[in-house]
């Protein structure tokens, strides 16, 4: 079931300047909307993955993409700002129809990965604080990211954003409540902001960590969002103006998301290295309860619940913004949750186990973000579509090294796969 939208027109650029859509801090909101899927269950479990088992090794990673991440996103609200239109809508224009259909494929598999990492996150903290079994903790968490979706369909995005604010902030208690309990070693920090890897496995968790800190499937979304929040191509006045708001906006968020993951490992590496069973999250939530006290557990878990609720919910909005701009089809949000969440609750039902399934959908994430980056980086420099507003050398060298640096480690984490 879907309708066909009809193709978005951007307003012309001499046009009347809309009403600037609220000051100072009512500026905010789209990208914490976005900065949600950056801390998401996929994100705890590498995260935990790597402090656990190799302590601070690998907090460069983290570093290097939450700041990767924040210019991307930019970028991506850039162009919504000053074109009116969504990435996947520019690129419609561009694509032959077979392109058009390949490209959407490659997306909806992204978000698709998203999603069963979202609703098996959510199904673990449901296990952990209620113990309920997986598959009926994924049915639960469809059904109550669904109200989630109501307030975007019903309320309009400033209220879906304030929903989605107020849930990051929990996420960013539950996770980084663990640090205050058992402060990690500074020396240790300092230690792993030194680029390198250890072994096979380290690059595989830093491809992991890539794909869920550079989320191909919110680059789409952010566009979209700041489309929608800002209305028409405003006069180039105003444009200077939001896209001042949209950098602190950015940062900001970025910053709020980066903390957290940092945190996570940081947590796992001071007080889960060395412990049996830290491997999942399962084992690590057991850890951080019997060594960091029962209430901290009781706040990771509630963390994790929240993290797979909000990211959910951002992951099927962004699944839609990507169909209806590269297809010009429409399929109803609550419709798309239910579609998306027969494969996440099917995988939950074989046994598998779940903290793996999360590491390896960030696997499949890593892959999807050339697709998103690159053709961003691409349309953000042009200045026939962006006009004066185009992305100076520097932004595109800098966006261009991101890409290089992405696509490298794609390549050379799909080479030691073959190799074994």
């Amino acid at each position: 079931m879907y309708v066909r939208v009809r193709r978005r027109r951007p307003e012309r650029l001499d046009g009347p300047a809309p009403r600037l859509p609220g000051a100072g801090l009512g500026l905010l909101g789209p990208a914490f909307v976005a900065a949600v899927a950056y801390v998401d269950p996929g994100n705890v479990a590498t995260n935990l993955s790597a402090g656990a088992g190799y302590g601070y090794l690998l907090v460069w990673v983290l570093v290097m993409a939450t700041a990767m991440a924040g210019l991307v996103q930019y970028l991506s609200a850039k162009l919504g700002v000053v074109t009116g239109s969504s990435l996947p809508e520019v690129l419609r224009d561009r694509l032959p129809r077979g392109g058009r259909l390949a490209y959407w494929l490659q997306a909806e598999v992204v978000a698709m990965a998203t999603d069963i990492a979202e609703v098996v996150g959510g199904a673990i903290a449901l296990n952990l604080l209620f113990g309920l079994p997986l598959w009926l903790g994924g049915i639960i968490t469809g059904v109550a990211s669904m109200a989630l979706l109501t307030v975007q369909n019903g309320r309009g995005q400033r209220a879906f954003e304030r929903v989605v604010t107020t849930a990051l902030l929990v996420i960013a208690v539950g996770f980084v409540a663990g640090l205050f309990v058992q402060p990690p070693s500074p020396a240790g920090i300092a230690d792993g902001l030194v680029p390198r890897f250890d072994g096979t496995e380290t690059v595989l968790l830093a491809a992991g960590m890539f794909g869920a800190t550079v989320m191909p499937h919110v680059v789409y979304l952010h566009s979209a969002l700041a489309r929608d929040r800002f209305g028409a191509t405003p006069e180039p006045g105003l444009v200077g103006r939001l896209l001042r708001a949209t950098r602190a906006d950015v940062g900001v968020a970025m910053l709020v998301a980066g903390s957290v993951n940092i945190a996570l490992l940081l947590v796992a590496a001071a007080a889960l290295r060395g412990v049996d069973g830290t491997d999942t999250i399962a084992g690590a939530h057991a850890a951080v309860e019997s060594g960091l006290g029962t209430a901290i557990g009781a706040l990771f878990a509630v963390g994790l619940l929240v993290s797979g609720l909000a990211s959910t919910s951002v992951g099927c909005y962004a699944g839609a913004v990507i169909m209806e701009g590269l297809l010009l089809r429409r399929i109803p949000l609550l419709v798309r949750r239910l579609v998306t969440l027969v494969p996440a609750v099917a995988i939950l039902t074989t046994g598998a186990e779940p903290t793996w399934l999360l590491v390896l959908s960030q696997v499949v994430l890593s892959f999807g973000i050339p697709f998103a980056i690159i053709p961003l980086v691409a349309v953000t420099a042009k200045s026939s579509i962006m006009g004066r507003w185009a992305n100076s050398r520097l932004t595109t060298t800098l966006a261009v090294l991101v890409s290089v640096v992405v696509v490298s480690l794609n390549v050379a984490l799909l080479t030691l796969t073959i190799m074994g």
